[in-house]
């Protein structure tokens, strides 16, 4: 009885380390997914940060011809 008892723990233990292995990869999975969501959206909208200014800079300077 007492082997048996130790055998179902061994099984779980094994298993549970599977569950954590897998449950890491996917944090990991879903922190990457996050960095590169942000960088997607946060890059452009800094480039418009300093694109703006320059495009209406360039569009003052016809103001005069038109």
């Amino acid at each position: 009885m007492e082997q048996e008892i130790k055998n179902k723990l061994d099984a779980q233990e094994v298993k549970l380390t599977a569950i954590y292995e897998s449950v890491e990869k996917t944090r990991k999975y879903f922190i990457t997914m996050l960095w590169i969501t942000s960088l997607t959206i946060l890059l452009p909208f800094i480039g418009l940060i300093f694109l703006i200014p320059t495009f209406l800079n360039y569009t003052s300077s016809f103001e005069g011809i038109v």
